[in-house]
């Protein structure tokens, strides 16, 4: 039984997540993987996932592993990232494809046209190195300060329909939902793996996190 599993559904850079575990958690055993039953065994489960959500849903759905997926987010610490987030919602407008349904809410895409304070156009996908402000306390939040900046990629970014799930806004221009937490389930739109030791910090609790 592996410690922490990382879900390999076919999109996304995964070594990163993988050797960002490492740095954090030297001790642990840590395994990319397809299998539902690995999935099932493991203490902790990360879900992160890069592209179009359509593809990542097909892709997992081909692999067997949307019931790994749905228990693991309802009993063990789980950590999404970026269309790990995103799935876990009802509907995406990418694709017009329904989501796992553990979350109520929709993903939307950023409008067309997007303009910063100073008039110029902002570019999509949103990518970069942008401010994340917290809203609420979690363990995962702790040694991490307000308004620390976490690297982004998406054009896509989720609207929860419960409110009290809200862990995290970022501005592009306007507020959006960059962070959600129920329960044993946190779930991000950043990529910690790329966010340096802000991101580091984040995985790290996330290894010690007993909810």
């Amino acid at each position: 039984m592996a410690d922490i599993a990382v879900i390999d559904y076919g999109m996304g850079n995964l070594r990163s997540v993988q050797q960002s575990l490492r740095k954090v958690a030297p001790t642990a055993s840590i395994i990319l993987t397809s299998d539902p039953q690995e999935v099932a065994r493991a203490g902790r489960v990360i879900f992160p996932g890069q592209g179009a959500m359509p593809d990542c849903m097909r892709e997992m759905d081909e692999r067997g592993l949307r019931s790994a997926v749905l228990d693991a987010a309802k009993n063990k610490p789980f950590l999404g990232i970026c269309i790990g987030l995103q799935m876990l919602f009802e509907h995406s407008t990418e694709g017009n494809i329904t989501g796992l349904g553990i979350l109520r809410g929709q993903v939307v895409r950023f409008a067309s046209h997007l303009l910063d304070q100073q008039g110029d156009k902002l570019k999509i996908p949103h990518m970069g190195w942008n401010q994340v402000h917290r809203v609420a306390k979690h363990p995962l939040w702790q040694g991490i300060a307000q308004d620390a900046r976490f690297y982004f990629v998406h054009s896509y970014y989720v609207i929860p329909q419960d409110a009290a799930i809200v862990q995290a806004n970022t501005d592009y221009p306007t507020p959006f939902v960059c962070a959600v937490a129920r329960d044993n389930l946190f779930a991000v739109q950043f990529h910690p793996e790329k966010s340096q030791d802000v991101g580091l910090t984040l995985l790290k609790n996330f290894v010690d996190w007993k909810p």
